[in-house]
């Protein structure tokens, strides 16, 4: 397998806590953030959607590149078969939160890697459901009113103060986080990466 500095891996994200994850696992990378349309089939399974958006995500940044594999990801929380997004408003936030409280959720993450010389493509989704522990309106005001989840996929962080309000989880944390580094890897290594570098 060839070393990852010889070979240009590019982030079609912008999100900085995919950028930490990514940095790291020590991986040397560029950042273009994709500009895609999210709008997607409302029939389509978690795990159809976010393979979808992480290839658009990927595909937006590969086709302006002659070089250089792209990752694209996208992250989506989901209970009752409803996919919760980021947050409207403040009040979206705690909407979402009194109905993720004292429940287990799904996570799904896709990552989608397009070599952009060649075209070829790897895409795959990892799922992890998450415990939220029972919360008082009171612990989710004052959770919404440090700002923390406004830009997060219903409305929590796991990896920030969010912690402290998770019971347990089953699966992959990373897949929580939004980028599954574990999945990624293996998908890098079919593109003759090796992410230890051996």
């Amino acid at each position: 397998m060839i070393c990852v500095n010889e070979r240009r891996i590019v982030l079609a994200s912008g999100s900085p806590r995919r950028r930490e994850l990514l940095a790291g696992i020590g991986l040397s990378f560029d950042v273009i953030v994709s500009h895609v349309d999210e709008t997607v089939d409302e029939e389509m399974d978690p795990p159809a959607l976010v393979q979808e958006l992480a290839y658009r995500k990927a595909h937006d940044v590969a086709k302006s590149l002659k070089y250089g594999l792209v990752i694209g990801a996208d992250t989506i929380v989901v209970i009752d078969d409803e996919v919760l997004g980021k947050p409207t408003d403040v009040q979206d936030a705690i909407r979402m939160l009194s109905r993720l409280q004292g429940r287990t959720h799904s996570v799904y993450s896709g990552i989608a890697i397009i070599d952009a010389k060649t075209s070829e493509k790897r895409i795959a989704y990892s799922r992890t459901d998450v415990k939220m522990r029972s919360l008082s309106a009171s612990e989710i005001e004052r959770y919404v009113s440090t700002g923390e989840p406004m830009d997060k996929a219903g409305s929590y962080a796991i990896q920030g103060i969010g912690a402290i309000l998770i019971d347990s989880i089953q699966g992959d944390y990373f897949t929580v986080v939004g980028l599954p580094l574990s999945l990624l890897a293996s998908m890098l290594s079919t593109f003759d990466i090796d992410v230890l570098g051996t």
